[in-house]
């Protein structure tokens, strides 16, 4: 359970984005929609297996020692 205190000098506001952001980032709003409508066992296997090789495959290529990386252009002036 996220909860957010309202800090002094905070507006209701400030403290509402704060939760939000909490709630995105511990994956709330993402289990709320899955659980919106009935998934089949056999497709939660296959969508958990895709996201699986996902996050594999990104964390290959970051680490990938043979990959090209963006330089910076330096401004001179």
């Amino acid at each position: 359970m996220i909860k957010v205190a309202v800090r002094s000098n905070e507006s209701l506001e400030a403290a509402l984005r704060r939760f939000k952001r909490q709630c995105n980032y511990s994956g709330i709003f993402r289990m709320a929609k899955a659980r919106t409508w009935h998934e089949k066992r056999s497709d939660r296997r296959r969508r958990e297996r895709r996201e699986r090789l996902r996050t594999i495959q990104k964390a290959t290529r970051k680490n990938d020692p043979n990959r090209r990386r963006r330089r910076r252009r330096t401004v001179t002036r």
